[in-house]
């Protein structure tokens, strides 16, 4: 079968049974967001998972249909044809996955929003290495500091290329996500989203700049509002440089009571 939709199937045996090994599964709904050919399919449910899983190739889920048809007549196995950014999605318990690369942070933030209680997840290496960045350090960004703000990110196992056929031009990293409260409460998550995409959109210039820039999306009032009443320490920093109850305290201040 010809891959498409950015299709890297993993190969590595050892791999896929350290993946669906990472976390208990037996009897738990466990989401699988792109199964590809079912070999990560197969290992949750020989571990006694009940799979949730999400295809977007219509010729990969009538491959699926065809090799799990008896763990889909027993509903051990729900198939669901579909974009798994935006289809509805069945409740589940945990997400065990290896993600689209090009997917990678719209289903990570989506799985955020909707909640889990863990998740193992595949990404681009260079995609997992930017989650795994402290506040307050240079290469701090929006990924960072939204994915540190809801979950703790383990990094637990890197993949090379010859994982995967056909081989990917990058290597791969799994980690674990853990949910995790706010640092401090976040009065609402989309002004706390917005907030943070502003000043990381202007990364390089001054925080009293970036928020200056997001007054189309607050309004003057309440940014002009918000910058007298930060101390020039605040307002002459850049975003890379705040921790991240900073950024939930400033989030907090554009909520209209």
């Amino acid at each position: 079968m010809k891959a498409r939709h950015d299709q890297h199937f993993l190969i590595d045996s050892a791999a896929i049974d350290r993946i669906a090994g990472f976390v208990p599964v037996t009897g738990r709904y466990v989401l699988e967001i792109g199964p590809g050919r079912g070999a990560l399919t197969h290992a949750l449910l020989k571990r006694g998972a009940i799979v949730i899983a999400i295809e977007i190739d219509s010729e990969l889920v009538s491959l699926l249909e065809e090799r799990f048809s008896t763990e889909i007549a027993d509903g051990r196995l729900i198939l669901i044809c579909g974009d798994a950014t935006r289809c509805p999605l069945p409740p589940f318990d945990i997400v065990v996955a290896n993600l689209p690369y090009s997917a990678s942070s719209p289903l990570t933030f989506r799985l955020l929003d909707i909640g889990f209680e863990t998740a193992i997840l595949m990404y681009q290496w260079e995609f997992a290495r930017k989650m795994l960045v402290p506040p307050g350090h240079p290469e701090t960004s929006r990924l960072s500091v939204m994915v540190q703000t809801y979950a703790r990110v383990k990094p637990l196992m890197e993949l090379s290329p010859r994982a995967f056929y056909p081989q990917p031009d990058v290597w791969s990293m799994v980690v674990r996500l853990t949910p995790v409260d706010p640092p401090v409460p976040i009065k609402d998550n989309k002004v706390y989203r917005d907030l943070v995409r502003s000043l990381f959109s202007h990364r390089r210039k001054m925080v009293k700049n970036g928020l200056k820039s997001a007054k189309g999306i607050f309004g003057a009032d309440r940014i002009d509002a918000l910058i007298v009443s930060l101390d020039d320490e605040i307002l002459s920093a850049r975003p890379e440089n705040l921790l991240l109850p900073r950024f939930a305290e400033l989030a907090n201040a554009l909520v209209e009571d």
